[in-house]
């Protein structure tokens, strides 16, 4: 019975989804709700504050569980490892608000859509239904399926059959008020954030609430001068990131307001068309398309066909064509009623539609799939407003660095207390004292030096044209180790030249045509095909579209009409486009071709193809072109050429972009049978006609980068979308694969009836051209790799079909591939991002470098997406590089790691500033004493303010190191430095302390002022006392002058400063600390300041700064002790925490390695000889044994002896961190 109970208490929301929630059912209990209010009452609003924090505290404690379809209020967590919780209200919504009756019979439908989960959530006769809204989505409770589901979008399980039936009329205008309670609006509202509420968000962080009650204690204490300048820059530091937040809210909200005000037309049932604004529509309107528009919502096209620019969506703005939905039969669903990708069928909301192309048998119409934020722009927005939390341990570790703090002050406190009522003091000063030693420990400056650094980053990467949307992932840009790369656009040039063509004719591949002989193409199919086969539209009289077809179509010196009367005579619409021979064609019988119908490109699909006709001729023609590999699969075996493979392979090798061409003709002469012709039955038996060779250069500053990031030890993949052979050219040509090193072909297949999953290992042999040619040529041969040559570095390479499945079949196998994997090819966007996800999975850091085109959804994925497109979909990426190169690439990942040095040397400094002032104030307390107001002031203003305002500014090192910075605070480095400089400060200031007391001169002033006063002589002859100094201590008991603090002012402040150099180290991350210059000037100002003071003899500045005059040598003895601490743990810090060969050293004796995923899997499979596998196949069933490492990709500390091969390079010797 309780796990029925709980089963109903809990539900999951978007399952298997990135977004996915679990939710659990609450109800309110008034009780309880009062009691809350009366202690946050007693408690002056604290209670209130910590469920503002902590939101499913406040369930808990005014709510009990209860079964969901009961719940008033649902508590939401994420099931990632963040386990971050959300609280909703339940609504309730009432259809009998509506001004028609709806019928209360539980058997009748409320919308006719027999699919809609509406008439599953609707109670009757109540006629009510239960709703939350979660990230500006609307859920609503389904009383069949006992869960959630969503609401604004067309059920997936509707097939194409009852898209066209149920919707292909219109909705009834009932049906739509239905859907527009339910539903809600159209729109994609991004709200402009008041101020002040910006402000109360700031200002309730935790940390600012310590910081306003440390605040008000030195304020209490007439400590003003540095509380106000703390206060000062809080003001700003929230006044900065307010306006931020606000600049970025009215971008998004600017951005998206014209989508929510745009007028449509649809067609209402037994109505006709109605004119309404776009706000209205609701999922399963039936919308016209009258010409150019921005689609205001996803629509999946009925009738007619459309050409859009997706460049919101894609980062490319090419001309699409869409086609529409065929009405088919089948009971399938309408997503995967083909093979054909299903989105050629939608319109996507944010796209632009730019031509309309109607059918005949009216306007062009669609069917509103999804509205508001379930559309494809919503979901962009949504993935700006609601950013995939950072899971970076830098963050994580400062929190319990913090906390470390907090309860080193904790234990202050009790000390103070201890002490102050030990000597009798009054409560209120006592209570003040243990107070104040409490906030000594946490520096009311650290999130202004923390922010510091990201800002200083931020401004160097803008001048370099590299602009940041995420900030926090700044950091997170040090640790990257492994970045792919798209290739096309991104390593290779975004054009394409046209190298040739390599006609067939009886089964034999014929002379090369070659471009660059000036020469026309001749006329045949294969002309043909070029001229016709593409999906280029002419626009206000310019040819646009891919540039991969504008560079095919321009090379057949055709061109590009407009249909008219002339070419309209044998029944062709009048928005065909009509194509002729240009003027430098070369002679052909045909006047022009007319394309009737076209089945579009799609990546996943690798093909297109068109059906033509020729000017004249009776019958069609099916014109095909496509990757290789897969249009041969289409053709007719006999016209294929047997040394087919041998051919693509020659071309491939070379690194050349390689399209094949086919054709059939039709046996059907009536337009209307071309209408209704299914693509299966259109590209099939079709005749091999040839291959067009396209030229991709590298762009010129690819391969210098890749040696840059080689030599840096990162990790460099390629995933594309392009052919696997020309892929491992390009990556051999770049040097992305080294010279000498092995490729792997990876090939997996899909289980066949008896046959179980296989993957095929194949050797990739280089063969040269001959002597003096540099062109690589690859043969796939029988070799298999001798004993001698393991020792080499080994790459895999794949096909996006082959990854699919490994991913499925072999699991296991799959993080083997991987830590080896350099080039997976015909990879799809889902692939890419799968991929991404896989790396990460290792444990790797992994930045992804894509020029926008199908790189979206890896660009959010990956830890540091860096887009080389300036289209809106860029937005979605965390970084945007101004400049179309991956240059742009190394210079973040310097950035990255000049930030998180700098996060770490802030960090260490502010840490050892707060334990100094705690030692020093600690020993003090001893005694009823502490520092005065000025001495604390010069330290805490004139030091710690201005130099952790500019110790982050230092540049980043202009050469990458071979080995990153450590990643996490509680890495032993960093520990020990903290720990070493703790006990060293400690030492000297006791001892200093102590010794003081030794003196002949000593005297406890404050007890003795009589005596103090009277012996004044012994000291100083240029300082005359009055008897009547007393200071500016407000402190009472106990006055702020004695010997001891003299003592420990100067030691601590110097201490301070010299931390700060010493935790400012340049190189190999950043420049020498020298090039800082106001950083430098300001510690040298300091220093000198600190000096002057000690051995002044001015009354007034004594007075000022609440210090005794001292005999000479015991102020050089101050000097000689600080700068002996100085010199101890500068030697600690440079010679031995920083040193990289000692901790490899260290590593290696006590066997300490990393835990990484993928350096665990780096060492199981250095052990293994057998690895990698070649020239053989496995099967799905097989017992899976061998392990297998690239040594290009391990550190020398980290392989066992017997596997190292002195030729061939190590990499990423991970210093500081067990990352």
């Amino acid at each position: 019975m309780e796990e029925k109970s709980w089963k109903d208490h809990r539900a999951v929301l978007n399952p298997g989804e990135e977004n996915e929630l679990e939710v659990f059912g609450y109800q309110t209990r008034n009780l309880r709700r009062a009691l809350c209010l009366l202690t946050s009452v007693l408690t002056c609003g604290a209670l209130l504050l910590v469920f503002y924090w902590k939101p499913q505290w406040r369930v808990w404690a005014s709510c009990i569980p209860c079964p969901l379809q009961e719940a008033d209020t649902v508590l939401l967590r994420t099931t990632d490892e963040f386990q971050r919780y959300t609280r909703k209200k339940v609504i309730c919504l009432y259809l009998s608000m509506l001004k028609f009756p709806i019928s209360k019979n539980p058997e009748e439908p409320v919308v006719a859509d027999c699919h809609s989960v509406i008439n599953q959530a609707v109670l009757k006769p109540e006629l009510k239904l239960r709703c939350i809204q979660v990230q500006k989505i609307r859920y609503v409770w389904d009383n069949l399926e006992k869960r959630f589901q969503k609401v604004g979008l067309l059920e997936d399980s509707n097939s194409c059959h009852d898209i066209h039936h149920t919707f292909g009329l219109g909705l009834t205008s009932e049906e739509q008020e239905v859907r527009r309670l339910v539903c809600g609006p159209n729109a994609i509202e991004v709200d402009i954030q008041p101020i002040w509420k910006l402000l109360v968000k700031q200002v309730l962080n935790p940390f600012y609430v310590f910081q306003a009650f440390t605040l008000t204690l030195w304020l209490s204490q007439g400590y003003i001068e540095y509380s106000v300048a703390i206060i000062i820059l809080s003001v700003i530091s929230i006044v900065l990131s307010v306006y931020d937040l606000r600049q970025q809210s009215v971008k998004l909200h600017n951005l998206v307001e014209d989508h929510n005000k745009v007028q449509v037309t649809v067609i209402v049932k037994g109505k006709g068309l109605q004119e309404l604004e776009s706000r209205l529509l609701v999922p399963g309107d039936l919308l016209i398309l009258p010409g150019k528009v921005s689609l205001p919502c996803d629509a999946v096209l009925i009738d007619g066909n459309c050409v859009v620019n997706e460049g919101m969506l894609t980062g490319e703005s090419i001309p699409v064509t869409k086609t529409p939905l065929p009405p088919t039969e089948n009971s399938t669903a309408w997503k995967s009623h083909s093979l054909e990708d299903y989105r050629k069928h939608v319109l996507f909301c944010g796209t632009e539609v730019i031509q309309v192309k109607p059918s005949g048998q009216g306007p062009v119409r669609a069917v509103v799939l999804q509205t508001g934020y379930n559309t494809a722009k919503g979901d962009l927005v949504r993935s700006i407003l609601y950013p995939r939390p950072l899971n970076f341990k830098l963050y994580s570790d400062a929190f319990k660095f913090i906390v470390f703090l907090a309860c080193l002050g904790v234990m202050g406190f009790f000390y103070a207390l201890g002490v102050y009522v030990y000597h009798g003091v009054s409560q209120r000063d006592t209570a003040a004292m243990a107070l104040l030693l409490l906030t000594v420990t946490v520096p009311a400056v650290l999130p202004a030096a923390l922010t510091t650094g990201i800002v200083y980053a931020q401004k160097r990467m803008r001048k370099k044209k590299i602009f940041c949307i995420s900030p926090q992932r700044i950091n997170m840009c040090g640790q990257i180790n492994l970045v792919c790369f798209d290739k096309t656009g991104t390593l290779t040039e975004d054009g394409l030249d046209l190298w040739g063509t390599v006609p067939t004719a009886n089964n034999c591949f014929q002379e090369v045509h070659s471009f660059t002989s000036g020469r026309a193409l001749p006329w045949g199919p294969l002309c043909a095909a070029m001229a016709s086969c593409h999906s280029l539209i002419l626009l206000d009289g310019t040819i646009q579209g891919d540039p991969l077809d504008l560079k095919m179509f321009e090379g057949t010196a055709w061109v590009m009409e407009d249909c008219n009367v002339d070419y309209c005579e044998f029944g062709t619409s009048d928005t065909n486009i009509i194509i002729k021979p240009g003027p430098k064609a070369s002679r052909v019988p045909v006047e022009a071709i007319t394309v009737l119908r076209q089945f579009p490109f799609s990546s996943s699909l690798q093909r297109m193809s068109v059906v033509a006709q020729l000017a004249g001729d009776s019958h069609f023609h099916v014109y095909m072109k496509g990757a290789p590999e897969m249009l041969a699969r289409f053709c007719r075996p006999e016209t294929v050429p047997k040394n087919f493979s041998q051919e693509l392979r020659n071309y491939t090798m070379q690194g050349f972009r390689v399209i094949a061409l086919a054709h059939k003709n039709l046996k059907m002469q009536k337009l209307s049978e071309v209408e209704s012709l299914a693509r299966e039955k259109v590209e099939s038996e079709l005749t091999f006609l040839g291959l067009l060779i396209m030229e991709n250069r590298l762009k010129k500053e690819t391969k210098p980068v890749l040696k840059e990031l080689r030599e840096a030890r990162i990790r460099t993949v390629m995933i594309t979308g392009d052919n696997l052979q020309t892929a491992i050219t390009v990556a051999k040509n770049s040097e992305m694969i080294p010279r000498g090193s092995q490729v792997i072909l990876v090939e997996a297949n899909e289980p066949e009836e008896s046959v179980p999953a296989s993957v095929t290992w194949q050797l990739v042999e280089n063969q040269e051209r001959g002597p003096g040619k540099n062109d690589t040529y690859i043969s796939i041969g029988n070799s298999s790799v001798s004993d001698g040559e393991r020792g080499s570095c080994y790459h895999f390479a794949m096909s996006g079909k082959s990854y699919q499945v490994l991913f499925q079949h072999f699991n296991s196998l799959l993080p083997k591939i991987l830590v080896n994997g350099t080039i997976f090819a015909r990879m799809s966007p889902g692939q890419k991002s799968s991929l991404v996800e896989e790396f990460q999975k290792l444990n790797y850091y992994v930045g992804m470098c894509g020029d926008g085109a199908n790189d979206c959804g890896a660009l959010k994925m990956a830890h540091a997406g860096i887009s080389l497109s300036e289209q809106e979909a860029s937005v979605a990426s965390p970084f945007t590089s101004k400049i179309g190169n991956i240059e742009c690439v190394p210079q973040l990942i310097k950035e990255g790691r000049a930030a998180l040095v700098s996060s770490f040397g802030v960090f260490k400094y502010l840490t050892m500033y707060g334990i100094i002032q705690f030692i020093g104030t600690s020993l003090l307390y001893w005694q009823l004493q502490l520092f005065g107001n000025y001495q604390y002031l010069m330290q805490d203003v004139a030091i710690t303010l201005m130099v952790c305002l500019t110790m982050s500014s230092t540049h980043a090192y202009p050469k990458l190191a071979p080995y990153r910075p450590a990643g996490q605070l509680l890495s032993p480095p960093l520990l020990l430095s903290v720990f070493l400089n703790t006990c060293f400060t400690c030492i000297v200031q006791v001892c200093a302390f102590l010794y003081v007391k030794q003196q002949p001169w000593y005297c406890e002033v404050y007890r003795y002022s009589e005596c103090f006063l009277n012996d004044q002589s012994h000291f100083s002859t240029n300082v005359s006392l009055e008897r009547n100094w007393t200071g500016n201590a407000t402190l009472i008991p106990g006055s702020v002058l004695s010997f001891e603090s003299t003592t420990l002012w100067p030691i601590t402040t110097i201490n301070c400063i010299t931390v700060a150099f010493i935790f400012s180290k340049g190189k190999p991350f950043r420049k020498p600390i020298y090039t800082n210059y106001i950083f430098s000037f300001l510690l040298m100002s300091a220093l000198g300041l600190t000096i002057f003071i000690l051995f002044s003899d001015f009354q007034d500045i004594y007075h000022g700064m609440e210090l005794i005059p001292t005999i000479t040598s015991w102020r050089v003895s101050i000097l000689v002790a600080a700068l002996t601490l100085f010199c101890v743990a500068f030697f600690v810090e440079d010679a031995v925490l920083q040193n990289q060969e000692l901790w490899l050293l260290i590593k290696k004796e006590f066997g300490i390695y990393s835990k990484s995923q993928y350096r665990k899997w780096q060492r199981k499979l250095a052990e293994d000889a057998t690895w990698p596998p070649t020239n053989r196949t496995d099967y799905s069933g097989d017992s899976e044994s061998g392990f297998y490492i690239n040594q290009g990709y391990e550190s020398a500390e980290q392989i066992p002896k017997g596997k190292l091969d002195l030729g061939c390079q190590t990499t990423e010797q991970h210093f500081e961190t067990r990352l």
